[in-house]
């Protein structure tokens, strides 16, 4: 609209300029003539901002051709709808079943972002509410399907990747032919009834105090083995010691201490012809 009247005052103009001999009046049809020209021009210039793509609307005919950030040359006659092409997040907290049929409330997120070839679809299709109309319906229906075929113990405990990347998975076969690409579905936290809860918690607990004997009977285990083999070595050894000793063996000690003893300064009696053979020596002092 704004348009037409810019050019029916440039029309105007120049017709006063071509009409009229009055000097005044030509340079007031000019000025109108310049501010037409420029109101015309601004209504063929469009500015898509950075991270945006625009969809050309002429008299409700959507083109597929789409038009990227920065400065546009366009029919003056169109209407153009900037669509974001960003990363954005959605966070939903929501009651889901868990296998048993218990409840169980997760905090999810999703990323997800607007596929810029697909943008004049999406506005033709759906307009630009899409997230409501399809991104959180099916984020929901999604993450309550997923859930349903965990326990919820599990997804206290080893489920929680899995989990995501189920929700994920899933919602991306079912958006991406719309137009939008999941980039992931965090999870965010879990939280169970208190009464699983405790039991989960307490289960744990369990767990690790008998992780916690277990290594306590392998040491002790193995100290014992240790003393057993200790124990063998030296009745090994005296069982060696004891074969290697004879009755010539130590009276031939005794002479050679009885020698030692006789050579030394300390005063001794020695007798000859002790029990068994062996020299007794009787201190003399």
């Amino acid at each position: 609209m704004l348009f037409v009247l810019s050019m029916l005052a440039l029309i105007g103009a120049v017709g006063a300029i071509i009409a009229t001999k009055d000097r005044k009046t030509k340079q007031g049809a000019a000025v109108v003539l310049v501010i037409s020209v420029v109101v015309a021009l601004s209504q063929m210039i469009r500015v898509v901002p950075a991270g945006h793509v625009g969809v050309i609307d002429v008299f409700g005919k959507v083109s597929k051709r789409t038009l990227k950030a920065g400065v546009n040359l366009v029919n003056p006659f169109a209407r153009v709808i900037n669509f974001s092409i960003k990363t954005q997040e959605m966070k939903e907290i929501m009651d889901v079943p868990s296998k048993e049929g218990l409840n169980v409330k997760l905090e999810l997120s999703v990323l997800y972002h607007l596929n810029p070839e697909k943008a004049a679809d999406v506005y033709s299709t759906v307009g630009v509410n899409y997230m409501d109309v399809i991104v959180v319906p099916q984020f929901r229906s999604v993450s309550r399907g997923v859930t349903a075929t965990y326990e919820a113990k599990a997804l206290y405990t080893s489920a929680r990747e899995a989990l995501s990347k189920s929700i994920m998975d899933q919602l991306q076969n079912l958006v991406v032919s719309r137009g939008i690409v999941i980039e992931s579905t965090p999870l965010r936290s879990i939280t169970l009834p208190p009464r699983l809860t405790q039991a989960i918690e307490e289960k744990l607990q369990a767990e690790q105090e008998s992780q916690r004997m277990q290594f306590v009977l392998l040491k002790e285990k193995q100290e014992a083995e240790r003393k057993r083999i200790e124990g063998t070595g030296i009745a090994d050894f005296q069982k060696i010691v004891t074969k290697g000793i004879s009755e010539n063996l130590l009276r031939w000690k005794g002479i050679e201490a009885t020698e030692q003893l006789a050579n030394s300064q300390n005063t001794k009696v020695i007798i000859v012809g002790g029990k068994d053979g062996l020299p007794l020596i009787m201190d003399a002092r």
